[in-house]
């Protein structure tokens, strides 16, 4: 089914630029949809600190959310809520169409309940999958899949320093370790030790199990 996926900047009002904030968001938001093209539509700011996207799968939207995740820099973070059911358009004589339907419902609660969960104990939080009433069994034991692996994930993510990042973001795109070292001016052997003591090498190999499905 469809994955709705709504998102919302953590701690916007505490910013203090906060259009420099929207625009390094934007600006990562578009690198990975350039680099790795998933989205049926790509996330996009709607009001406030919120934005909008939908994806094919709740596969392909876990893979672009960590890419997105891993192409923000320090300082900018984001919590998302992925709702899977289905979708429609409304037309309306003023916006064209206006999204609508179980999957943005299910998004809704998945990202308050992600809010909650980053409030109190699970600090690291940031992802969350639900899915919309009348979903099959099936497709509820793969939301609790995702969820269990979203919390180990997004634990790995927010501890990681923004350079560790860059580095886990290009092994993602296939980039070998001698040309990220290059770039970044340290050793090789210096990628290899950051990726795997981050859980970066992990990351890595666990979106080419995502991808392999597609």
């Amino acid at each position: 089914m469809t994955a709705a996926v709504i998102a919302d900047i953590v701690g916007s009002r505490r910013l203090r630029d906060r259009a420099a904030a929207q625009q390094a968001l934007d600006a990562a938001i578009t690198r990975v949809e350039t680099d790795v093209p998933l989205a049926v539509r790509p996330l996009r700011p709607i009001v406030g600190d919120e934005l909008q996207g939908v994806y094919p799968s709740l596969v392909t939207a876990s893979a672009a959310l960590l890419l997105v995740r891993l192409a923000l820099p320090d300082g900018i973070e984001c919590r998302f809520g992925v709702g899977i059911g289905e979708l429609s358009d409304v037309p309306s004589a003023v916006v064209g169409t206006i999204a609508e339907g179980p999957a943005w419902w299910a998004a809704r609660e998945a990202i308050d309940l992600v809010h909650r969960k980053q409030s109190r104990s699970l600090v690291h939080a940031r992802t969350w999958v639900a899915a919309a009433p009348g979903t099959d069994a099936q497709t509820r034991d793969c939301v609790r899949l995702a969820n269990a692996s979203f919390l180990a994930r997004d634990q790995l993510v927010s501890t990681m320093a923004e350079r560790t990042r860059r580095l886990t973001y290009g092994r993602c795109l296939g980039r070998t370790q001698r040309e990220l070292a290059d770039e970044e001016g340290i050793t090789q052997s210096a990628v290899s030790q950051a990726l795997a003591a981050s859980g970066g090498a992990v990351l890595v190999a666990g979106l080419k199990v995502l991808l392999a499905a597609e």
